[in-house]
């Protein structure tokens, strides 16, 4: 996983309502990414509905804000419909970007194991600098205090 100083792993990637996002090319201006395991599951709509609410907060600060899992398009499309989200949802089918950020983990459930990504956020500064990392993320609170960390820049 990289770490708070590292460069960004770069990416692009398609999004939700057609398109791609190069995050090199949003260099100047500081990015939430926010990786998810799953749209439609009741931790992911929480966290994407909050990100969604805070949208014109980032934006007033400055910041632009993404949702990534390795859903389709399509089904980012259904996601942002049923729930009005504002969050731009990227599709890493491929799970490249996961693995560059380090969130395609090994996980256990219900005495199960598989690979899945782990909830985590990542602060890019405007120079495209991590300059913090959330991981294994809990939904509450969240959202406010990334929004907290990006005013601190």
């Amino acid at each position: 996983m990289p770490d708070i100083n590292d460069p960004a792993p770069d990416f692009t990637l398609p999004r939700d309502g057609g398109g791609t996002v190069t995050l090199s090319e949003l260099r100047g201006t500081p990015v939430v990414l926010f990786f998810y395991p799953k749209d439609n599951t009741p931790g992911c709509t929480k966290e994407s509905i909050g990100f969604s609410s805070e949208m014109p907060a980032f934006e007033a600060a400055g910041a632009k804000v993404f949702g990534i899992s390795k859903d389709s398009v399509k089904k980012h499309d259904n996601f942002v419909e049923k729930h009005a989200l504002t969050t731009p949802l990227l599709s890493d089918a491929e799970g490249t970007t996961c693995e560059d950020y380090g969130v395609w983990k090994e996980k256990k459930m219900y005495g199960k194991t598989f690979w899945g990504i782990e909830r985590s956020t990542f602060l890019i500064g405007a120079d495209g600098m991590i300059k913090q990392v959330w991981p294994k993320v809990k939904v509450d609170g969240h959202v406010d205090e990334v929004l907290a960390a990006v005013r601190a820049l």
